[in-house]
């Protein structure tokens, strides 16, 4: 009877002994799971993964009993039973390094799965030609533009379904047409512009003188506000406006004058460069007239050291310029501002207000306006 009484009373020692040392539920014997048993001086950190670095879920006790599903490799670790590399994956998923481990023979873990192929995507279009054949797709008609940007001189139009010779594309003001959504503009083989929005076509090769763009269109406005805010304080021109032109008038920085030489309104020069810009530069550029007939010319246009000067230098030719004084007396409100100066003859563009209240705020470039 004593030695039954003392097996009753163990019975129930060992389950409490087993819940205080964080013992591991086992599972079915379809796991094939090993009992270990923890010899370590003080705790042992169980983690969430087969490193030291990993995530501690928990600690064990010296003696503590655990079962152990699989081992992996994993960092390596010297402990109080051996130096090893194998870490025991336990029951419950967590992880303890097997240098702190007593126990029999344990089966690697299987290795994962391995992730399916991603299907390679379809090779791009071979790019058609030069002067290829193209048709427009459009509404009503498009205009015929003197360079890739909204903000550059109407030079034609073209009505739908009209046939095209494209040469080559360059990256511009971002345009949704009846085709597409795109920012590349289609260079005529005459030299004139339209936008591929409205354009059916394969693709086309790049231009060969199309300046990389190296900027994002946030970080372009990020690296435009000191310039702008500068620009507000020196001579009274809103920085949302400041900026909203630079990005209609640049094309986000892309064109060749501001790619080249920071410049971001096409501000040309007349004799000098003036106090702020560093220089002048003569460009062979294509112009067209109204009628629509191209021709090569030349045309100089200042340089400067910074975007902030470019920034600077725009807000002087405008507060200098006796035809946009009225409009300073309504600064403090960037969408009469740019109205104004709009009507006293900064754009011809009839959609150029539009664009310009659109652009600030799709943009939210009046958070920018200091005066607040």
């Amino acid at each position: 009877m004593h030695h039954i009484a003392r097996r009753w009373i163990i019975g129930p020692m060992v389950a409490i002994c087993a819940v205080t040392v964080g013992t591991v539920v086992a599972p079915s014997p379809a796991q094939a799971a090993v009992g270990g048993t923890i010899k370590v001086s003080g705790s042992l950190n169980v983690r969430s993964a087969a490193t030291t670095s990993s995530k501690v879920v928990g600690k064990l006790r010296n003696k503590a009993r655990i079962s152990i599903d699989c081992q992996v490799v994993g960092q390596s670790v010297k402990g109080d039973v051996r130096r090893t590399t194998l870490w025991n994956r336990l029951t419950n998923g967590r992880y303890v390094s097997h240098a702190y481990v007593v126990s029999g023979a344990i089966r690697r873990c299987p290795p994962p799965p391995k992730p399916k192929p991603k299907p390679k995507p379809a090779p791009a279009p071979a790019p058609s030609p030069a002067g290829t054949n193209a048709k427009i797709k459009v509404a009503g008609s498009v205009n015929v533009r003197s360079g890739p940007s909204t903000a550059s001189n109407v030079v034609g139009t073209f009505a739908d379904n009209a046939p095209i010779k494209v040469s080559c594309q360059i990256e511009g003001d971002y345009i949704k047409g009846d085709v597409r959504g795109s920012s590349m503009w289609d260079r005529l083989s005459d030299g004139r512009f339209v936008s591929h929005a409205y354009v059916v076509s394969g693709s086309f090769a790049v231009c060969a003188d199309a300046p990389a763009p190296t900027m994002t269109n946030a970080q372009f406005i990020a690296a435009s506000v000191p310039g702008a805010q500068r620009g507000w304080r020196e001579f009274g021109v809103p920085a949302s406006v400041t900026i909203g032109q630079a990005i209609l008038e640049s094309g986000w920085g892309r064109s060749k004058l501001s790619a080249n030489d920071r410049n971001y309104f096409g501000i040309k020069c007349f004799g000098t460069p003036g106090p702020i810009a560093a220089g002048c530069r003569t460009y062979r550029t294509t112009e067209c007239d109204k009628a629509g007939k191209c021709f090569t010319t030349s045309a100089t246009f200042r340089t400067y050291s910074s975007m902030t000067d470019s920034y600077r230098d725009h807000g002087s030719f405008l507060k200098a310029n006796s035809r946009y004084a009225a409009s300073f007396n309504v600064n403090r409100d960037a969408n009469k501002f740019i109205y104004s100066i709009w009507k006293a003859g900064y754009a011809t563009d009839p959609a150029y207000y539009t664009k310009m209240t659109g652009i600030m705020k799709t943009y939210n470039l009046y958070q920018y306006d200091i005066w607040r």
